[in-house]
């Protein structure tokens, strides 16, 4: 049977081979699109410049041992050469060497819109790919480490583009054409020596590397974890102030600086090690070769012209030789980095649309929960036998202990997971079968914390609905109540808030959370314990704008402190995913059940505060 891996720490696995390869298939499509036929001519046109500008590469030894050979009074090479002179043969020198840059040249320019085209394709499917995955994936994941995969995963579709394409292809092309050249001008030992030198040369190179690319996958490793502990430390900034934990921040976040630091040293040791070891390989072989041809210049069948040349062939190959070992580790490395993005792409998205689903139709907002289980866990239920029907036009309030249920029920209602059992329908149609954009779009959210770009307020507000007017905006922002502090500040409307918010309080934050709801006009509304962060006061008077904005709406309300919710048409009692009680406000008091002594104990609370 044959292996797939090995046990050598390091060294390449059929497995990381096989990723490779399906790795570069899934590149392919971006730079050979069916849809893009001047791609396909940009691709054409740049290999043709590429081969172009090798074969002038090729000739320049060739005309400089020429033009040497001229001067030394040597019989002149029959050919297109013959005739030019040292002059002329020193002006086609030149000639060529402007014509070599200028086809790579050509090459660059005509590839680049082709390289960044497939970039901003692979990048934008990434992204959007990212905010299809489900509530699920992104709770189990770090905001930092997906940033980093997507950073490093373009930069290595780039790096892959431009080095495979225009360094390993050219190189390949270029010793190829010197292997040759050397059989037919000289002998078969001088490509042999050509041959084994550069086998030698490419297998140390690609051992030693693959030794140097476990460091670098390490380091990438400590890398990843050091920003991610980063991010998480700067956006809960304000926690770490609470408790005085920067110093306890900072050696947390220095733990992977210092693994990085051993790695990064050790990165640079096996770097010298790779260095002297091409030096060697590439020297001893550059003097076999001109040892040959000094013998050859001494026994007179080849002229002086010929040892130039043989000089010159060698050093030309060396250069990029040189950079085998970095363009191999880069590649390898950029490999890895895309085939991390592509797991990213291939990881399935767990809600999406059913096949041919209509849009979700409103008319009155029924909300209906017919028997409905859930849980996040196969072996815990969150939701148990739930039903519950909120009719249109009506106010409902959801209270209970923590743990209850009660958030679940809005992240169900917005199809961010789908119901374990029963089903879940608005006026009649089961969320599953519309499309979720339509869903979402007839459900607006205050939630209890307001999360708001780092834009300005007019952005944040403006978000409720991307075609809305300036005047819609402002509106808004009066129907919220927030208007007038706007206009306060110096910069109105283009203050900006600052990461997450920051900038505004948490009364300021809710009103503007409140005006781009408000804009969105959406004809359910989830209010997700909206004021439970905020003092009495701010509370109140947030209080009035939720009523006003619910005038007309179907409005769920998850409720904290149950004075705000004691006027709705509606209050369910939540306990461990089930309904215990049901009604409205005087009726549960009467009743004397949890309700009741919930509020009791609220108000004794308050009392005392």
């Amino acid at each position: 049977m044959r292996r797939t891996t090995t046990t050598i720490s390091g060294e390449i696995t059929g497995t990381e081979r096989s990723r490779g390869l399906r790795t570069i298939r899934q590149v392919l499509p971006y730079l050979w699109p069916d849809d893009a036929p001047w791609v396909k001519r940009s691709v054409v046109l740049a290999m043709l410049a590429l081969v172009a500008a090798k074969l002038f590469s090729v000739s320049i030894p060739f005309i400089y041992k020429t033009a040497v050979d001229a001067l030394a009074g040597a019989a002149p090479e029959p050919g297109v050469l013959l005739g030019l002179g040292a002059v002329g043969l020193t002006v086609a020198y030149g000639v060529a060497r402007l014509l070599n840059v200028g086809f790579g040249e050509l090459r660059d320019a005509v590839f680049v819109r082709v390289g960044q085209r497939a970039l901003r394709a692979l990048a934008l499917e990434t992204f959007g790919h990212i905010h299809r995955l489900s509530m699920r994936y992104h709770i189990t994941r770090k905001t930092g480490g997906l940033s980093r995969i997507i950073e490093r995963g373009v930069k290595g579709v780039d790096f892959l583009l431009r080095f495979m394409l225009f360094s390993i292809g050219p190189l390949i092309l270029e010793l190829t054409l010197v292997a040759i050249l050397f059989a037919v001008l000289f002998n078969v030992w001088y490509m042999g020596v050509v041959v084994v030198t550069i086998w030698a040369y490419v297998t140390f190179t690609f051992r030693i590397t693959e030794w140097r690319v476990k460091i670098r996958r390490d380091m990438n490793q400590q890398d990843t974890d050091a920003n991610q502990k980063a991010i998480d430390s700067l956006l809960n900034y304000e926690t770490v102030k609470y408790f005085g934990a920067e110093s306890r921040e900072t050696a947390r976040y220095d733990v992977s600086m210092q693994r990085y630091e051993r790695l990064a040293v050790k990165t640079g040791q096996s770097l010298a090690v790779l260095n002297f070891g091409q030096a060697a390989i590439i020297t001893t072989g550059l003097v076999i070769v001109m040892v040959m041809a000094a013998r050859g210049v001494q026994a007179g069948t080849l002229t002086v012209g010929d040892f130039v040349m043989v000089n010159a062939y060698m050093m030309q190959i060396t250069m990029p030789l040189g950079f085998l070992g970095t363009v191999y580790r880069e590649i390898r490395q950029a490999l890895v980095d895309m085939g991390e993005m592509f797991d990213l792409l291939h990881q399935p998205a767990e809600i999406t649309d059913a096949p041919g689903a209509p849009a979700l139709k409103v008319a009155g907002g029924e909300v209906v929960f017919d028997h409905v289980a859930f849980g996040y866990d196969p072996n815990r239920t969150i939701l148990s036998d739930l039903s519950l029907r909120v009719a249109p036009g009506q106010r409902v309030a959801l209270v209970g202990p923590s743990g209850a249920g009660k958030s679940t029920i809005g992240k169900l209602l917005f199809r961010f997971y789908d119901v374990t059992g029963g089903s879940l329908r608005i006026d009649g149609q089961d969320v599953r079968q519309v499309t979720q954009d339509s869903l979402r779009a007839a459900i607006g959210v205050v939630p209890q914390d307001t999360v708001l770009f780092n834009d300005t307020i007019y952005y944040n507000i403006a978000y409720g609905r991307a075609d809305a007017t300036r005047a819609e905006v402002e509106a808004a922002a009066r129907a919220a109540r927030i208007h007038d502090f706007i206009v306060s500040l110096p910069d109105g409307y283009d203050t900006t808030v600052g990461e997450r918010g920051l900038k505004l309080s948490g009364g300021e934050k809710q009103r503007v959370g409140i005006a781009r709801t408000l804009l969105k006009n959406p004809p359910i509304l989830l209010l997700d314990e909206a004021t439970s962060a905020l003092d009495t006061q701010t509370e109140r008077d947030i209080q009035d704008s939720l009523r006003a904005m619910g005038q007309g709406r179907t409005v769920i309300t998850i409720a904290h402190r149950l004075s705000t919710i004691s006027d709705a048409d509606q209050i369910v009692v939540l306990e461990a995913g089930r309904i215990v009680e049901q009604g409205r406000h005087e009726q549960l008091l009467a009743a004397g059940g949890r309700y009741a002594a919930m509020w009791a104990r609220q108000s004794a609370e308050e009392e005392a505060a």
